[in-house]
C-alpha cells in the first residue's frame, strides 16, 4: 500500500497547488474511497458467510452509493492510484488463501466458492499471489 500512499499524497499536491483544485473535493475523493472499501468488505463478508449469494459487481457498490460507477473509478483511481477493482481483487486473493488453508477444501472447491471455475481461479491467483493454488498450499504445509 505504501506505492497507493504515496501516489495519492502525489495527486493530493498536484490537484491542489498546481491544478488549484479546492480542499474540499480532495476529501469527497477521500470520503468516496472509504465508502466503497466500507461497503466492498461488508459486501464480501456477507458473501463468504453466505448472506449473499452473488458476486457484486462495481456497478452494484456504486448504485449504493448514489454514484455512478465511472465517477467512482475516476476518483478511486485519483486518489489511489489504483483501480476499484484492484482492491476487490486483493480482497478476494484474501479470503482464497483463508480457504486454501483448509485441506479439507479442494482447489476446485475453493474456485467455485469465489465464483471462478479452477482455470481462471489458478490465473487470477497466481497472477497476484505470484504462485499457483497448488504451490502456495505446499508452501503451507
Amino acid at each position: 500500500m505504501e506505492k497507493s500512499k504515496n501516489f495519492a499524497e502525489a495527486s493530493i499536491y498536484l490537484a491542489v497547488k498546481i491544478m488549484k483544485v479546492p480542499e474540499q473535493y480532495l476529501s469527497r475523493q477521500a470520503e468516496i474511497t472509504a465508502l466503497f472499501l466500507k461497503l466492498m468488505n461488508k459486501h464480501l463478508d456477507d458473501f463468504m458467510a453466505g448472506d449473499v449469494e452473488e458476486m457484486f459487481h462495481l456497478k452494484d457498490i456504486a448504485r449504493l452509493m448514489y454514484l455512478h460507477p465511472v465517477h467512482v473509478t475516476n476518483v478511486i483511481k485519483l486518489y489511489t492510484g489504483y483501480h476499484p477493482c484492484h482492491f476487490y481483487e486483493l480482497r478476494i486473493l484474501e479470503e482464497a488463501k483463508k480457504l486454501l488453508a483448509d485441506p479439507r477444501l479442494t482447489i476446485s472447491g475453493v474456485a467455485s466458492r469465489l465464483t471462478y471455475d479452477k482455470s481462471n481461479f489458478t490465473k487470477f491467483f497466481k497472477q497476484y499471489a505470484g504462485k499457483t493454488p497448488t504451490a502456495y498450499r505446499q508452501e503451507l504445509n
